[in-house]
């Protein structure tokens, strides 16, 4: 240990015996990297701008960790918002936000990137770096103060965070990160300005640098033009995809932590996109075009995965893993090579329509986990609106499929407010779970497991930029309120339905996030100050405060949530090269308001724009549209 970690290593120890949970701050995790810091050219601070237990729950976490940890010349640690009562302490004994590694204050890392995965995490992002002495507003930010980048889904808008963050980077992170790291590498080394390093990332394809960009805004509010500050900064950001998926990096083993966390398994991520063009989901469109990883590569991985672990479950990740082309087949070879060491295969985010049977013949061999299925409406018409491309005899045929298979457990996940719901599609869904707990009692009972339980979740309907509903307002609060209500007294009469829903307050600040511009930096710094964090946490959600900060900044909330944008309206992200067009958003909108299905882009390519781009889109050359 050196020098810097014995001075601070009693304080932080001594702290420790006074929080909830110490095992969130102790770090040592079997797996971890801790190199030398001095033998490293580039020190790099991934941070998770929420708890331990959620942060490390995250794939692109674990991966990023390892391919940074891998560069024989780079040094990655990590980073997580303390609770509230570490905060306190950390504050109160004047001790920095800390690597879990070294120990080491995050304003002595080169770079610090954050991932931005949820809205409501944004607060988390100011307070760690002023609890790691970081300047907030990237612009007060001296030249030996780290560069701070971010990445993730949310980075598709990156404009509410556009004070703060000196540099995003858009789509798959496993080449891009590299490219950033040299380039800040070899900027630190160079002597020059702070600026100098923002054009130089300006120049990498797929990132992003807010500080060459202005907005000027009409009257209304409404975007007049974004334009650039400097001549050699990109019109237009393109993302970056990875192409083969059996060659990107992926690690071999993963630190193991001490304590329970949200998803404390090994993730094997089999494949990334989604071909079904689901019209509220941006992961789907974000994560364009399909690419998989074939069964050799995956059965190498899950034996070094399980081996360094020591894991029991395998969760076979992706956006729709029922759609991976040899998804049996993996499951089968999986259940073989780790029968002995009884390993079970968890099959997340299951479409309905999936080829399903087989699998859960298979999986049912160890101990079984819940089922989730996803009809997200309660009625064909509305599927059919949001382009879900299934029917209710799916779900009833593949519940039934998973009870006669011997699982007990569903879940069953909607939306609420989604763009043209009516009092009819609430019934559906209490429809819906009704004949999924007859599904149950249609298999006879001698052969059935026994506790049935049917959870349905309901989620706010949140528009989100690069989707077909990026124009259409959110519903109200008192809308969503009486919708979850009615839904809540429906649901009371089903036997064995367990029904929940979220907050609609966060959903409505998610909103103002998700479609902001680069005015919401004011309201979000505002907010922090009055004390704003972890506001994905119902308990320490504060409402009240984020309206103080949204009247105080002379912003209207109802402006970014509840408002239409029209068709030539400039949005904040239009600068953004995503892969799929605005023109062929615009058309999934025009259908869903008459219910038109698209068909999925394994039956033929619809010209959404990334088959454009060259060798990317394995569906392309199915005739486009």
């Amino acid at each position: 240990m050196d020098l810097y970690a014995d001075r601070i290593d009693d304080r932080i120890e001594a702290m420790l015996e006074k929080v909830q949970k110490a095992s969130r701050y102790t770090g040592g995790e079997m797996n971890t990297q801790v190199k030398p810091w001095d033998k490293a050219r580039l020190h790099y601070g991934f941070c998770f701008p929420d708890t331990y237990e959620v942060g490390m729950s995250h794939l692109g976490m674990k991966i990023l960790y390892g391919l940074v940890n891998a560069q024989e010349d780079s040094v990655c640690e990590r980073f997580f918002m303390p609770w509230t009562d570490m905060k306190a302490l950390m504050e109160e004994e004047q001790v920095p936000l800390f690597s879990m590694e070294s120990r080491r204050p995050l304003c002595d890392f080169d770079m610090i990137g954050f991932t931005l995965q949820y809205e409501m995490s944004y607060t988390n992002i100011l307070a760690m770096m002023d609890l790691g002495r970081v300047h907030l507003l990237s612009r007060d930010r001296e030249r030996d103060e780290p560069i701070v980048v971010a990445g993730g889904p949310c980075a598709f808008n990156p404009e509410p965070l556009a004070d703060f963050i000196d540099a995003f980077m858009l789509g798959d992170g496993e080449e891009v990160t590299l490219d950033v790291t040299r380039t800040i590498r070899d900027w630190k080394e160079s002597g020059e300005p702070r600026m100098e390093c923002m054009k130089a990332l300006s120049q990498i394809p797929g990132v992003y640098v807010p500080s060459l960009y202005e907005t000027d805004y009409h009257e209304d509010g409404t975007i007049r033009e974004m334009r650039r500050l400097w001549d050699g900064a990109p019109e237009k950001v393109r993302k970056c995809v990875v192409t083969d998926l059996n060659t990107a990096y992926y690690p071999m083993e993963i630190p193991v932590p001490y304590t329970e966390i949200i998803h404390d398994r090994i993730m094997l991520e089999i494949m990334r996109g989604c071909t079904r063009g689901c019209r509220f989901c941006q992961a789907g469109l974000l994560y364009r075009p399909v690419r998989e990883r074939s069964l050799d590569r995956l059965m190498e991985l899950a034996v070094s995965l399980e081996k360094s672990t020591g894991y029991e479950d395998i969760s076979l990740s992706s956006l729709s893993s029922g759609d991976y082309t040899c998804l049996a087949e993996l499951i089968r070879d999986l259940l073989r090579r780790f029968k002995q060491e009884h390993v079970s295969i968890s099959l997340p985010s299951l479409r309905i329509d999936s080829i399903l049977k087989e699998s859960l013949e298979e999986t049912q061999k160890e101990r079984k986990t819940s089922l989730t299925f996803a009809p997200e409406a309660g009625t064909q018409r509305l599927r059919d609106v949001i382009n879900k491309g299934v029917t209710e005899s799916d779900l009833i045929e593949k519940v039934t499929d998973a009870f006669q298979g011997g699982w007990s457990s569903v879940k069953l996940y909607f939306m609420i407010g989604l763009p043209t719901e009516t009092c009819e599609d609430l019934d559906g869904m209490a429809d819906l779970c009704q004949k999924v707990n007859r599904c149950y009692f249609t298999v006879p009972k001698d052969q059935r497991a026994k506790g049935l339980r049917i959870t349905a979740s309901a989620s706010s309907f949140v528009p989100k930029p690069f989707t077909p509903f990026q124009w259409v307002p959110q519903d109200t609060q008192e809308m969503l309120r009486e919708k979850q209500q009615y839904l809540k007294e429906k649901m009371k009469t089903i036997k064995g339905v367990n029904f929940n829903y979220h907050e609609s307050k966060t959903s409505y600040l998610e909103a103002c996030f998700a479609r902001g511009d680069r005015r919401l930096g004011r309201v979000l710094l505002r907010a922090y100050q009055k004390g704003c964090i972890l506001d994905g946490w119902n308990e320490l959600f504060r409402f009240d405060l984020w309206m103080e900060a949204f009247e105080e900044e002379g912003l209207d909330p109802a402006f970014y949530a509840f408002r239409a944008r029209s068709r030539d309206e400039i949005l904040p992200w239009d600068f953004i090269d995503a892969g799929v067009t605005k023109e062929f958003l615009w058309r999934e909108y025009e259908k869903s308001q008459n219910a038109v299905v698209t068909p999925d882009c394994r039956k033929g390519c619809q010209g959404c724009g990334i088959h454009k781009w060259k060798g990317v889109c394995s569906y392309a050359h199915a005739g486009t549209v």
